[in-house]
């Protein structure tokens, strides 16, 4: 009998109790002081109990705060994954429409920068409808119960025909096997209106995703039009014009110099007669590479650095990567990252907005098998965080064999949601490694742990606050 590797344990001095949560069975509970006493008894390897006690460990047995052995609960995650990966329930398709965009974010390589959108893909009616085969026959492969298809970009409302087209035309396959289709869309909101809203609604329209970068000042200043045009009130009106329609989720990027301008957004969406219908709100760094990005004040280089500064090539865990006893961080600019999404969780929960909790964030759905990404000609990705790069193709939907797409597909099936770098760390369950993106981007490699342990540790803290508070109202 030992304790479970997954268990987390927040102090909760004025209830003289214990947060305890496992991240592997989800087990949540409010504990006396001598639940945890008890323990921390069995930690240390004591095995005898009175009857009372024995009683509590069934209890904690039951819920996964005590396992027969580490041994057998690794194989049960190792387990949990692989069933993870070959789930058949759903089949994902995030399609890009184009890579086109009508914005000029300054953090973003598409936009309206140069020459970008003269040259960039934009998907044709006929390869859309090659897409809508090749989905078919992972549709009669797979048999899921459920299909989702995200439209995104790009800005995906810059190309109409093809985004009405595979919305159409995948339903219709959907219904001839007798699969319920969902669709997804991701958008600027510069373009969506209520005519767009019916139009995709009879496929399964289920929610809208818009991103505001702060208030109206910054978001003008982060996401204009090439012009400089600020576009934060035509948004806002769009969202005012759908709101009763659809689900509304706000999303947000942002960097050093825009995320005091947040609780500002905040206050502003929760004024309007619209922000009742927002179904979540959720803010996320804007990431580049420690080269890319402009410190202090610029995008935020998520980047494991030494005691001296310099950037590692391993990832962003502890001290213990420096190989110095003195350091006292080993990426100061990743815990300026972890603590603004603290803080924005936070802001967001007090005005009454669903946001994440800060725990349960993954695994990430590159680590399904049948989650795909599909780019405006045809190539396919694991994840839409890859899809800017040619060479992170893992096949395309015509079938071509060509030796770089079959290296890419070798190298993103040694992607395991379990790294060896995570050790025994209690949130490997609920994080799976971090987001491959960001590891391929900060670190250099993706099969490297995109670490921000310390963000999963406030977020248990502020998940144990709200637990206590609403325990005792």
């Amino acid at each position: 009998m030992q304790l479970s590797q997954f268990n987390v344990q927040v102090p909760v001095p004025d209830r003289n109790e214990v947060f305890l949560m496992n991240t592997f069975s989800d087990a949540q509970l409010m504990a006396s002081a001598d639940v945890a006493g008890l323990l921390g008894r069995i930690a240390r390897g004591e095995s005898m109990f009175g009857a009372e006690e024995r009683e509590t460990i069934d209890t904690l047995l039951e819920h996964g705060f005590i396992v027969e052995s580490r041994a057998r609960e690794r194989a049960a995650l190792d387990e949990y994954f692989r069933n993870l990966r070959e789930d058949p329930e759903q089949l994902r398709a995030t399609v890009l429409t184009t890579l086109q965009c009508n914005f000029a974010c300054d953090y973003c390589f598409q936009g309206d920068h140069g020459d970008h959108n003269k040259f960039a893909e934009k998907m044709s009616l006929e390869t859309a409808d090659r897409v809508v085969a090749w989905i078919a026959d992972r549709l009669d492969e797979v048999r899921p119960e459920k299909f989702v298809l995200t439209l995104f970009g790009g800005e995906p409302l810059l190309n109409l025909p093809v985004a009405y087209h595979l919305a159409e035309r995948c339903h219709a396959e959907c219904g001839r096997r007798g699969i319920r289709q969902s669709i997804s869309l991701i958008t600027n909101g510069l373009l969506l209106t209520p005519d767009v809203v019916d139009r995709l609604t009879p496929y399964g329209l289920s929610g809208v995703k818009i991103t505001l970068d702060g208030d109206r000042e910054t978001h003008n200043r982060m996401r204009p039009l090439r012009g400089r045009q600020g576009t934060f009130d035509r948004i806002i009106e769009n969202v005012r014009r759908v709101a009763h329609k659809v689900a509304i989720t706000i999303g947000g990027n942002f960097d050093a110099s825009s995320v005091d301008s947040y609780p500002a957004l905040l206050d502003f969406l929760r004024e309007q007669e619209f922000g009742d219908k927002i179904a979540k709100v959720n803010f996320k760094p804007i990431i580049k590479s420690f080269d890319e990005a402009v410190a202090p004040t610029g995008v935020i280089p998520l980047t494991a650095v030494s005691a001296d500064g310099r950037p590692l090539g391993g990832t962003c865990m502890s001290t213990a990567g420096a190989g110095s006893p003195r350091a006292s961080s080993a990426c100061d600019s990743c815990h300026f990252a972890d603590e603004k999404m603290t803080f924005l969780r936070s802001e967001t929960r007090k005005r009454g907005f669903p946001t994440p909790d800060g725990v349960h964030m993954g695994p990430c759905e590159i680590h399904r098998r049948h989650a795909y990404t599909l780019g405006p000609d045809g190539s396919i990705y694991a994840c839409p965080g890859f899809s800017g790069s040619k060479t992170e193709s893992t096949g395309h939907i015509d079938g071509r064999e060509e030796e770089w797409r079959q290296a890419a597909t070798v190298r993103f099936e040694r992607l395991s949601p379990k790294k060896s770098e995570c050790g025994d760390c209690s949130f490997v369950p609920v994080c799976g490694g971090g987001c491959s993106v960001a590891a391929h981007t900060e670190l250099g490699d993706m099969h490297q742990p995109s670490c921000h342990k310390g963000a999963f540790e406030s977020a248990v803290v502020s998940l144990a606050e709200r637990t206590a508070a609403a325990a005792a109202a």
